[in-house]
């Protein structure tokens, strides 16, 4: 999921022109509005960078170290929801509408989303149990 949130808004927003187009190359947005897409692109790839220095890390708690870096993984993709209470916010742009892919009536992004929300949960949670019967143990 680190490598997901460090790459995935880089290579949809920015190289893969099926996507790209629809955001920074997107001639119809205007220069703020890239400005903003692209500061999402940066820090999504640093909280995923920061998710896998946490992972990789050798110094502390490795369990204090799993829920700290799927904390950093969550929150790009949990800001995703409250972002849609933002007045004139949507998650497509209307143009692009015939080319928006919905997953089970949601837009896919946010459906990748809630699937990366869920997998770090059931991360957490297992890594959690395990860890409390090795303790009891």
């Amino acid at each position: 999921m680190a490598i997901e949130t460090a790459l995935g808004a880089l290579l949809f927003d920015l190289v893969l022109h099926d996507t790209a187009h629809e955001h920074l190359f997107n001639p119809a947005w205007p220069p703020h509005a890239k400005f903003h897409d692209a500061q999402y692109i940066v820090t999504s790839l640093a909280f995923g960078g920061l998710a896998l220095a946490l992972l990789a890390g050798r110094r502390g708690d490795p369990h204090s170290r799993l829920l700290w870096a799927a904390g950093t993984v969550a929150v790009p993709w949990a800001g995703m929801f409250p972002a849609l209470l933002f007045p004139g916010t949507a998650t497509y742009d209307p143009e692009f509408r015939d080319e928006t892919q919905f997953v089970l009536g949601l837009h896919g992004q946010m459906f990748m989303a809630l699937v990366t929300l869920v997998v770090l949960a059931v991360a957490v949670l297992l890594a959690s149990a395990a860890r409390r019967g090795r303790v009891g143990a």
